[in-house]
């Protein structure tokens, strides 16, 4: 190679390499968010079941809500209007899966003492001894002075339960599974028990313990008969 060209390449000026460009960065994907969000409404619910069954619902600030969950009050205004629609989707939340099951069973062509059973075990295994207990302490000790509240949860509830379970004890006592139709009449007898077990342990369950399986199992035993 000639020496001129040799000397040209070698003042011919380097370019500059070109710059790396940032990396990209992209939004999550929506389903990520849509699970923070998820955690942090469950959270929030928590936090509200929590500051009511330990203040009640008139003296539970939405305050004391966001303090327990551990973010800013303002935050709860992005999942809830207020402490009412709070309440309500705590019970949406709680006990709603349980009462679609239940509803469900009652127009499944179970045995009326199976249903009954599935009720009862529905109760002593998902609901008592549970923090859902304290939803349905909440409307007994509450519900009068909040009526709002008390209609809400039996429309949610009770309304969605009871006309089933009526209409399925009549059929039973037609087809002569049942001997007397005062449990038709008065399905409320069915769940009585249960009242019974959550004002028990709030107010003597310290000095007496109560055994709810067995209570609950000695109740059908009078409606129905010993089990076969």
């Amino acid at each position: 190679m000639p020496a001129k060209r040799r000397r040209a390449e070698k003042a011919a000026p380097v370019k500059p390499s070109t710059p790396a460009l940032p990396e990209a960065t992209f939004p999550k994907p929506a389903s990520s968010r849509a699970a923070r969000a998820a955690e942090r409404r469950a959270a929030i619910l928590d936090a509200a079941l929590a500051e009511f069954a330990a203040r009640g619902f008139a003296d539970t600030r939405l305050d004391d809500v966001a303090r327990h969950a551990g973010i800013a009050k303002g935050t709860i205004y992005l999942y809830f209007r207020d402490k009412e629609t709070l309440f309500q989707e705590l019970v949406r939340a709680k006990l709603s899966p349980l009462v679609g099951a239940i509803a469900s069973a009652a127009t499944r062509e179970l045995p009326t003492r199976a249903l009954a059973e599935l009720i009862v075990d529905t109760f002593v295994n998902e609901i008592f001894g549970t923090p859902r207990q304290d939803v349905i302490r909440l409307i007994i000790t509450e519900g009068s002075r909040f009526p709002e509240l008390a209609e809400f949860y039996y429309r949610e509830v009770i309304a969605r339960v009871l006309p089933l379970v009526r209409a399925r004890l009549q059929r039973a006592v037609e087809g002569g599974e049942l001997v007397h139709a005062a449990l038709a009449r008065f399905p409320q007898l069915l769940v009585a028990p249960a009242l019974v077990a959550i004002i028990w342990s709030s107010l003597f369950g310290r000095f007496e313990p109560l055994d709810v399986r067995e209570l609950m199992r000695a109740h059908l035993q009078m409606l129905f008969g010993s089990a076969p």
